[in-house]
């Protein structure tokens, strides 16, 4: 039986409360919690009176933490018992809790979607709200897609994307200000077109940036094509 600390009691304990929000039972999350914050293999059994749980609900658990791939089952030398571990790096834990909610959540509403938009409307109302549900389809189809090609990416590749995300709404930013004359794009005019005009100092001159910018951007460039050699 292991013996746990205040704080790994605290951090089990919230993961419980928290199990219940993201589609689990709160026995079920405490069992994941445990097996994360110890870090090293753990039969039913040692689960069981870890957390002073039944056996049978640890089976239970254990069948949909597999289902939802979240721990490994593996063996010991010399030892019939079971043994289950978390996958060892949080990326991949963090990519399938976002796979198994997908398939659970998201793909039920895409095949409602698809059927509700098949279908012949028999008046206007119904036809204003298929506008709407494909409004609705084509946003959570864009989302899937790019949460298939995250799921391709090494962990170390998502890494480097995400501490990219500031440089990333920076150059952006710049570009607009660019098309929209120097202004934020809110504060622009609709019809606004934008005409470089040597001198101009309102504009950002791209070919020839501030050299901070400079240097920013072309960290970026190399970032984004290390990336892309990556993927």
């Amino acid at each position: 039986m292991e013996t746990l600390s205040p704080l790994q009691q605290r951090f089990i304990l919230h993961f419980g409360e928290m199990g219940s929000r993201w589609g689990i039972n709160r026995t079920v999350g405490q069992m994941y919690a445990l097996l994360y914050v110890l870090g090293k293999p753990l039969n039913a059994d040692e689960i069981a009176e870890t957390l002073s749980f039944s056996r049978s609900n640890v089976s239970m658990g254990l069948k949909e933490l597999q289902a939802w791939r979240l721990v490994k089952l593996m063996h010991k030398p010399g030892d019939r018992r079971e043994y289950f571990e978390p996958p060892k790096d949080i990326w991949d834990i963090f990519k399938a809790l976002l796979e198994e909610r997908r398939r659970r959540e998201i793909e039920p509403t895409l095949s409602m979607l698809r059927d509700a938009l098949l279908e012949n409307p028999a008046s206007e109302a119904d036809r204003l709200a298929q506008e709407r549900m494909r409004e609705m389809y084509q946003l959570i189809e864009l989302s899937t897609s790019w949460f298939d090609d995250v799921q391709r990416l090494s962990p170390e590749t998502l890494a480097s994307l995400m501490k990219m995300g500031s440089k990333v709404g920076k150059l952006l930013d710049i570009r607009d200000k660019f098309r929209f004359g120097g202004k934020d794009k809110e504060e622009a005019p609709p019809d606004l077109a934008v005409t470089r005009e040597a001198g101009s100092s309102d504009l950002p001159d791209l070919e020839n940036p501030e050299p901070d910018l400079r240097a920013e951007n072309a960290a970026l460039r190399a970032e984004l094509a290390r990336l892309k050699a990556l993927a």
